[in-house]
């Protein structure tokens, strides 16, 4: 723009000298007056052509002015718009990991339990202490002497067969380790101290989540708990 006013300034200074000439002549005499005429033509014409040259200059600045501000919105909204994929990306990878983590949940409830395989005990003979305890009121509830594997594996996971064991960080008691040990007095008083006790509470807990000793083991190898 300063160009274009140093331009338009020497126009100025020209016509006016121009002008200045032209009034200068018209005292010389009335025999100047057809080159005063031309004089004044010519200093209209350098005027209009001023005017016109500073209008060109000025539209040429403003579509500059419009094209780069064009050119900074589009680089905008494409950086907008891989903004938004980039969000959607993650978005639909979020989704995809929860729900692959919902289906592994949902087929580890649903597992059929995992049949035992290792030996069966002839008799509750076999054990001492509290497993010997624990075998014989298993078969006093009505389970098979071959479901006695996975109730030893289980609660040796759980407690080591300690009818003393707590759970420091969440409470749990006893052998089957109940939360809280005292939902065991449901079946006596001294579920504290009496292995037996805690092994009833433990084996009508099984039977009404899990059917049987084998479908508690099988449920906490896929989930790490029963």
């Amino acid at each position: 723009m300063s160009r274009l006013w140093s331009r338009l300034g020497a126009r100025t200074a020209a016509v006016a000298l121009l002008s200045v000439g032209v009034a200068g002549g018209f005292y010389l005499g009335e025999d100047r007056e057809t080159q005063q005429q031309g004089l004044t033509a010519q200093v209209g014409a350098e005027v209009d052509q001023a005017e016109y040259a500073y209008q060109r200059e000025r539209q040429a600045v403003h579509q500059v002015q419009s094209a780069r501000q064009r050119a900074a919105e589009y680089q905008a909204k494409l950086r907008a718009a891989e903004a938004a994929k980039e969000a959607a990306e993650r978005a639909r990878k979020a989704e995809q990991a929860a729900a692959s983590r919902k289906r592994e949940r949902e087929a580890a409830e649903n597992a059929e339990p995992k049949p035992y395989t290792g030996p069966i005990p002839a008799s509750c003979e076999e054990y001492s202490g509290n497993r010997k305890i624990g075998c014989a009121e298993m078969i006093k509830a009505g389970f098979p002497i071959k479901e006695f594997p996975c109730l030893d594996k289980l609660w040796t996971k759980e407690s080591g067969w300690n009818h003393k064991a707590r759970n420091a960080s969440s409470g749990a008691y006893g052998i089957p380790q109940a939360l809280p040990g005292s939902k065991m007095g449901s079946v006596a008083d001294d579920w504290e101290t009496n292995p037996a006790t805690q092994v009833k509470w433990g084996l009508g807990y099984i039977e009404g989540r899990y059917d049987t000793p084998c479908g508690a083991w099988a449920h906490s190898q896929s989930s790490g708990w029963y």
